[in-house]
């Protein structure tokens, strides 16, 4: 067998592993952050993708036209933008949250700028994402992950994608990432309900009682408690639907 031509055909077929793994990987929730420099991800990417080639259903790849492998890195490299992207999608139910929270505990308050969506909701969504995503590493998620990858083969072989299927998954998606943050933040509606009813009950009982210097200190003060008690709820809530959808690929 010619040494040259067997050479070729392995590293097509983990460049064809790469285009779908890589893609991925440059949007997966952990491996795909912003804050891990680029050359890293990558060297990151090429690792998996000639380490887990070997355990994926992509043969050696003999094509005697270059161009007849366009088409197939096209659709492996567009499976793995979806796999990321959906996967980002379900992470951003985080930042809804975080989002949430800063409203209703009274950190976008547009009269007070001072603490405002720029500042309180921006920091709590920044660290639910950030706690989520140590705790994807933390709790072995990312091993997952990788597991979900090479079940994609199974899910979605090579050389064959279904636009349609992939475009309905990201509208469930997004649906199922309103519903997970709403689902979570549930705690912090009951609380702002409550505070707020009271507050208009002593604003009917006392009118000259300045209600808005009186309930943002509430609001906030009760708005960081319940998150310090739910946090752990919530982060659990999320890792085990991320987990879910990981498991099957759909919603």
């Amino acid at each position: 067998m010619d040494l040259a031509l067997f050479l070729t055909s392995q590293v097509l077929a983990v460049g064809l592993v790469f285009a779908r793994l890589g893609s991925a990987l440059a949007f997966m929730p952990g491996f795909g952050e912003r804050v891990i420099p680029l050359r890293f991800r990558l060297l990151v990417a090429l690792v998996l993708s000639a380490a887990l080639a070997p355990a994926t259903p992509v043969d050696a790849v003999t094509i005697d036209s270059p161009l007849l492998l366009v088409p197939l890195l096209a659709m492996e490299v567009t499976l793995g933008i979806w796999i990321g992207v959906t996967a980002r999608i379900v992470m951003s139910a985080l930042q809804f949250v975080g989002y949430q929270i800063g409203l209703i505990a009274g950190l976008a308050n547009a009269f007070a700028p001072d603490t405002g969506a720029f500042q309180g909701s921006t920091m709590i969504a920044d660290a639910l994402m950030m706690a989520g995503v140590a705790l994807i590493f933390a709790s072995d998620l990312h091993h997952l992950v990788i597991a979900a990858l090479l079940m994609s083969y199974d899910i979605f072989p090579l050389g064959q994608i279904m636009p349609g299927d992939l475009a309905e998954q990201i509208v469930k998606a997004v649906g199922a990432s309103f519903y997970i943050g709403f689902a979570l933040t549930v705690p912090f509606h009951v609380m702002g309900l409550v505070l707020n009813l009271g507050m208009g009950l002593a604003n009917r009982m006392m009118p000259a009682l300045p209600v808005f210097f009186v309930a943002t200190p509430v609001l906030v003060a009760a708005g960081l408690f319940v998150l310090i008690v739910a946090a752990p709820s919530i982060l659990e809530g999320f890792l085990d639907r991320f987990a879910a959808w990981l498991g099957t690929m759909r919603f």
